[in-house]
């Protein structure tokens, strides 16, 4: 029988394992870090409960019975270490689709976009980086805004339209491309440049939908033709 010490040591290093998970990136912006923490401590909440249960059950049991003894203690101690190394270590945070982020709530939208933003990063070529990271300080920007946007709302619409369709398809359809493919000409870009260009245009579209949003000009942001040419820039249809 595994013994109570080395069960703890066990837990910890979870919980270790667990907080690197959290801090890993680094974080392009402070809403997935704000998500990846709330899960991290709803992790240890859900472990502090179920030992406090088990341990306030082994109370009224030895109770009871006039006391659990040793055994009982050292029982008791080994469920209850085994409950929290169990329930520290999982579920893992459950990573954002491209699929999901179609159908993501607003107030979530910007630190779960972030999140997908994150994994995406060793699929992209080094230009794309900083883009990418500014991008995650106006999604940081806009998560505010959207706090006061109704679901139904046509410029909503626009915002879910924006960062849950045309960015995931940008960067997937690059995805698509054989690296062999990514450095060459593609009707006077490269699919690397191509990629560059689209983040770049949405990185501007994210500034301009905050700025329009904060002065209440939803009916201007509702209406305003697009020209993202999503497809084009991403090259997918090169693939």
């Amino acid at each position: 029988m595994t013994s109570p010490a080395s069960q703890s040591d066990e837990i910890l290093q979870s919980a270790r394992r667990s907080l690197q998970n959290v801090r890993m990136g680094p974080p392009i912006g402070m809403k997935s870090r704000a998500l990846r923490r709330a899960h991290f401590y709803g992790k240890i909440a859900r472990a502090a409960m179920a030992v406090g249960v088990l341990l306030v059950g082994a109370g009224i049991v030895g109770a009871i019975i006039d006391g659990i003894g040793f055994w009982g203690v050292m029982i008791t101690g080994v469920i209850g270490a085994a409950a929290a190394y169990v329930l520290l270590r999982y579920p893992d945070m459950p990573m954002p689709t491209a699929e999901s982020l179609r159908q993501t709530d607003l107030g979530t939208l910007a630190g779960k976009t972030e999140i997908w933003l994150e994994a995406q990063r060793p699929a992209l070529p080094a230009p794309a980086i900083p883009i990418v990271q500014a991008i995650g300080l106006r999604l940081d920007a806009l998560a505010p805004q959207l706090q006061t946007l109704e679901e139904t709302n046509p410029a909503s619409r626009e915002v879910r339209k924006l960062v849950g369709e045309h960015l995931p398809e940008l960067i997937n359809g690059y995805k698509r491309i054989p690296e062999t493919l990514r450095r060459q000409d593609n009707g006077g870009k490269t699919p690397e440049q191509q990629l560059v260009d689209g983040l770049t245009r949405i990185d501007r579209e994210i500034e301009t939908m905050t700025s329009q949003i904060a002065r209440g000009e939803l009916d201007k942001l509702a209406t305003r033709e697009r020209f993202l040419e999503i497809r084009y820039d991403g090259g997918g249809e090169t693939a």
